[in-house]
């Protein structure tokens, strides 16, 4: 099946600071990808670029193999969006809103809606603007799931989420995207939900570098390995005169260093022989390593770099 998402040679920039130069991706129906990245990198950029609130400097962006910056009011119909917020008519209340909504959309689902903003226990007649930051969340995530959209852009969902409406929402879209060829591109600040929720992950870094991968093969095979430093001559270990920079370049194979008062901490996608192999070669004390376990929101720091 062609693609919902393909970005093929896009550039974009903000005056003379670059945002992207040459982004590349597709995005195949039926999965749900975590769009992850530092702040700054461009991820909200980029959804703007989806939806046609930006026009690239160069390069295509296509959604439904239309070109994102002239989407069909068709196209646009089967694309649920969440932007910056959980924005809704606050002079409307929970029943008024939903009836403002449901004609836009040929596949809406009132009982969707309703399942999800009852949790509430507000009465129909309540007034948004007299809602809590939570509450309003709620109902504007009820109105964009009621939407029953092929595509979910969802730009950091979790924004005034407790715990238990985060755990409401994944259930929600667990059951959505397992309805057919349906399609959920997010971001979130909120890592640890990604790991038993997204199918693929893609990394965005300064400069429009990316990595995409499936989860599973992320998690499997970026590692960290801790390396111990040495306090004085008598105390293996690395050398404490060895800088950063130099351990990178002298070890092509790691991805980033975090650097601690005892210890270094090394990421890599290569094994743990191979790495040790690395550092003897250089003479620093490879069989010292020791491999770290890492939860999914550890591998994204150690990917990323803490700032």
């Amino acid at each position: 099946m062609p693609p919902v998402i393909h970005v093929d040679h896009l550039c974009h920039r903000y005056g003379n600071r670059y945002i992207y130069k040459d982004l590349n991706f597709s995005i195949s129906p039926g999965k749900i990808y975590g769009l992850l990245g530092k702040n700054g990198v461009g991820k909200t950029t980029l959804i703007k670029i989806l939806m046609g609130f930006l026009r690239p400097v160069s390069g295509t962006c296509k959604v439904f193999n239309e070109p994102s910056h002239a989407l069909t009011p068709d196209a646009r119909a089967r694309i649920g969006l969440l932007f910056e917020g959980h924005v809704a008519y606050e002079f409307l209340s929970i029943c008024q809103i939903e009836k403002f909504y449901a004609p836009f959309y040929p596949d809406w689902d009132t009982g969707i809606y309703y399942r999800m903003v009852d949790k509430l226990n507000l009465r129909p007649n309540h007034l948004i603007r007299q809602m809590s930051c939570g509450q309003r969340s709620q109902v504007v995530l009820g109105l964009l799931m009621a939407q029953q959209p092929e595509l979910l852009l969802l730009d950091d969902y979790s924004i005034g989420l407790d715990a238990g409406y985060r755990r409401l929402f994944l259930d929600e879209m667990r059951e959505y995207s397992g309805q057919g060829n349906r399609t959920v591109f997010l971001t979130s600040h909120v890592i640890q939900d990604m790991e038993d929720f997204v199918d693929e992950v893609i990394f965005l870094e300064r400069g429009g570098r990316l990595m995409v991968t499936s989860l599973e093969q992320f998690k499997n095979s970026f590692t960290c390995f801790r390396l111990p430093v040495s306090t004085n001559n008598d105390t293996p270990g690395i050398s404490q005169s060895i800088t950063r920079e130099q351990m990178l370049s002298a070890c092509p194979m790691l991805k980033n260093i975090e650097i601690h008062h005892d210890h270094w901490d090394l990421f890599t996608f290569s094994s743990g022989r191979k790495l040790a192999d690395a550092l003897n070669h250089i003479n620093m004390p490879g069989n010292l390593l020791e491999p770290v376990d890492l939860s999914l929101e550890d591998a994204f720091i150690g990917y990323t770099g803490r700032y």
